[in-house]
């Protein structure tokens, strides 16, 4: 995408957006809801959105689409990160702890959401240094009822098209700094 973006362009701005990204992953922990009910999360992801100036869809019940629109006649890249947390209650004492009774962001979400939202951010303000456009995908209902799947026959990947995915899923058992990848489906 574009001419080579400078590593040391994308770390700064990075750097600069670390207690932004680390805030809004706190925020989102306090209100985690389940598979299919992620309306406040999503109200939450739309407002981030638009604050980027993206073209925002919501998609599903519960699905948002951001788009960074470079040139309407290319595909795009979407980055993927799914949005529900699990009916467990949280136990922990941090004062970000879950403000909804039995239910968790116990799988990471959380973080997969304000991943998202940072990546969405730095490339919007690498915007002039893109060749095509990215699609910015919230996912609801990964841990159960098909969310990938709703949202794929609701039109997901389309307008504009998507020619490949970019997700990721936290994984505790990983060292430190470590990353996991391979072709095909994992988790």
């Amino acid at each position: 995408m574009g001419e080579m973006m400078s590593s040391s362009g994308v770390m700064e701005i990075s750097e600069s957006l670390r207690e932004k990204i680390v805030r809004v992953r706190r925020e989102l922990h306090r209100i985690p809801e389940t598979a299919l009910n992620e309306f406040e999360t999503t109200d939450y992801i739309v407002q981030r959105l638009k604050e980027l100036g993206l073209d925002t869809v919501r998609i599903t019940k519960t699905g948002v689409i951001g788009n960074l629109v470079v040139d309407p006649e290319k595909c795009a890249v979407a980055v993927r990160a799914d949005i529900d947390a699990l009916p467990i209650e949280e136990q922990n004492g941090v004062d970000y702890k879950s403000q909804h009774p039995g239910c968790m962001h116990a799988c990471g979400h959380d973080g997969h959401i304000a991943m998202a939202l940072g990546a969405a951010e730095i490339l919007t303000h690498m915007k002039d240094r893109l060749q095509g456009n990215v699609k910015f995908i919230f996912q609801p209902a990964e841990e159960q009822y098909g969310g990938a799947q709703r949202m794929i026959e609701a039109g997901a990947l389309k307008n504009p098209e998507v020619h490949s995915v970019i997700a990721l899923h936290i994984w505790p058992d990983l060292e430190k700094g470590k990353v996991f990848f391979k072709d095909g489906c994992i988790m």
